[in-house]
């Protein structure tokens, strides 16, 4: 069974080839460059040429698989509408490409603006108010044939070879000297491993329903202030509150993300599929030190 993956090379996508590999798939990976290529072929899978703007390779590697994971996005949060659209019309063309065949096609999203005020949960459907509509534009094939699915990846997504939101959080906190965070820190972020969330979407593949969202989640929310004080105990930097006026200024474009808050449950997710988040939670893989022996942390450290 081969199956096509975009953001094959990347932080959650490479973790989910490996685990597609090993489970015996065939994997057809989206490889925008030579190294990209090259770094797929020594993990086992086939690289297909092409980038989420090339529309025509997208249709053709999803033409020529049994089922599509769709984890590719422009993470380019000063051009945010451009990157949603280019995503938007990304799952458009791999979805007209399995249309009335039965095959499935699983999107990934995010719990941002979901349920605000209570735990979210799989039934919660998305907010209007969040930007990307990968959600939506999946769903519109759940009519046409296709196994149309989605699964909400948290803030965090965590483990080796991360450059999320947490490594920029401690860049931010060597450059400036202090580890902040905002508010009463109070605010929750949920987070998950990456190695957990490669299970959960080979379970998708192999057991997920047309039109089901899913749940990706370790901790289901974590006070921003302790991940804050984790980073500033590693750093050895004092741990200081920022006004959401002081934000914008202390944490740049990551502000608006970490002045979020969700609460976010994947019971339905463990019932309906067996999933189990089995590796260690964020705060305890930040204290165990890897997040701070990067060459990126090391640069900002220097800086």
């Amino acid at each position: 069974m081969r199956i096509f993956v975009t953001g094959a090379t990347g932080f959650i996508g490479s973790a989910i080839v490996q685990v597609l590999i090993e489970a015996g798939y065939e994997v057809l990976g989206l490889a925008r460059s030579d190294k990209g290529a090259a770094s797929l072929a020594r993990a086992g899978a086939k690289p297909h040429r092409g980038s989420l703007e090339d529309l025509k390779s997208l249709r053709s590697g999803a033409a020529e698989s049994d089922g599509v994971i769709h984890t590719a996005f422009i993470h380019d949060f000063d051009n945010y509408g451009p990157a949603v659209e280019a995503d938007r019309r990304a799952i458009e063309t791999i979805g007209s490409a399995l249309q009335r065949s039965g095959r499935p096609l699983i999107v990934t999203s995010g719990l941002a603006l979901l349920a605000r005020g209570r735990v979210a949960t799989e039934d919660d459907a998305p907010s209007p108010d969040f930007p990307r509509k990968s959600e939506q534009a999946a769903m519109e094939f759940a009519s046409c044939g296709v196994r149309a699915s989605v699964v909400r990846l948290p803030f965090s997504v965590h483990g080796d070879g991360d450059h999320g939101f947490v490594p920029r959080l401690i860049q931010i906190a060597g450059e400036k000297g202090v580890s902040a965070y905002i508010g009463d820190g109070l605010n929750r972020w949920p987070a998950v491993h990456r190695l957990d969330a490669a299970r959960l979407y080979k379970l998708v593949l192999e057991k997920g329903s047309t039109g089901a969202r899913y749940h990706g989640i370790g901790d289901e929310g974590i006070p921003t202030r302790e991940i804050a004080e984790v980073i500033g105990r590693q750093l050895d930097l004092p741990v200081v509150s920022k006004s959401e006026v002081q934000a914008a200024g202390h944490f740049g474009w990551i502000g608006r993300f970490f002045g979020m808050g969700v609460v976010a449950s994947s019971t339905l997710t463990e019932n309906r599929l067996g999933w189990r988040p089995t590796h260690v939670g964020l705060v305890a893989e930040l204290e165990h030190g890897t997040y701070f022996e990067t060459e990126n942390t090391a640069a900002a450290l220097r800086s």
